[in-house]
């Protein structure tokens, strides 16, 4: 569990547009989040979200994975710039790339991500789809510490959307990210607070609120 006694030293791993970087760096600005963003980092030149952050003055770098000869050593450069910044938290935001065992192991416990379904149901790739051919009324985004496994480490938070008969993969997905974009900033302010404790392959919010209870047990939204 992470203990504040000072603003938290987020990083953010991007490959693309980089809407849930601009909700943390929105949430950070405001001061909703006690830390800030001291660095980006994208495998893509192209990524949008590298303009995001140069516009809010963040720290960026490009470790394109096509330059390294495997995943350990573009693991191993990501490593050497995270811990360059002094980074205290690794937020996963559209970031494409499986990181190695290595890689996870080094922040066990302060590295987490987003995905567009509600874990443990439609891991990996192409969610949307795959939950509309399934047939499931219910879909939604999960944040979720990052473990070996591909999206297997413990839950933090979940918001549910129903998935209505005329859905498809684009309009589900931009239903779910609209809660996305809510839910990553309010589990790292929970983490940034201290008050995220792991329990076997659990997390329990501490001190929570009415309204936070409220988030974790009813958050249904369209």
């Amino acid at each position: 569990m992470h203990t504040p006694s000072s603003p938290l030293r987020i990083a953010v791993l991007i490959s693309g547009g980089g809407s849930n970087l601009q909700a943390l760096i929105d949430a950070c600005e405001a001061g909703i989040i006690p830390g800030r963003i001291v660095l980006v980092i994208s495998n893509h030149p192209t990524a949008f979200g590298i303009e995001r952050a140069k516009r809010h003055q963040i720290a960026t770098h490009v470790v394109d994975h096509r330059l390294y000869p495997n995943r350990e050593s573009f693991d191993q450069e990501l490593i050497r710039l995270l811990d360059q910044y002094e980074t205290q938290l690794v937020c996963l935001a559209g970031f494409m790339r499986v990181l190695s065992d290595h890689f996870t192991h080094h922040y066990a416990n302060r590295l987490i991500n987003i995905h567009p379904a509600l874990l443990p149901a439609f891991p990996g790739l192409h969610v949307q789809q795959r939950a509309i051919e399934a047939g499931v009324r219910f879909s939604g985004a999960t944040v979720h510490f990052v473990v070996p496994e591909v999206d297997a480490g413990p839950i933090i938070v979940q918001a549910v959307v129903p998935v209505l008969a005329d859905d498809n993969a684009e309009t589900l997905a931009a239903r779910i990210l609209r809660q996305e974009h809510r839910l990553y900033p309010l589990a790292v302010r929970w983490f940034a607070e201290g008050r995220l404790q792991i329990v076997g392959n659990q997390v329990r919010l501490l001190n929570a609120q009415e309204d936070e209870q409220a988030a974790l047990i009813h958050p249904l939204s369209a």
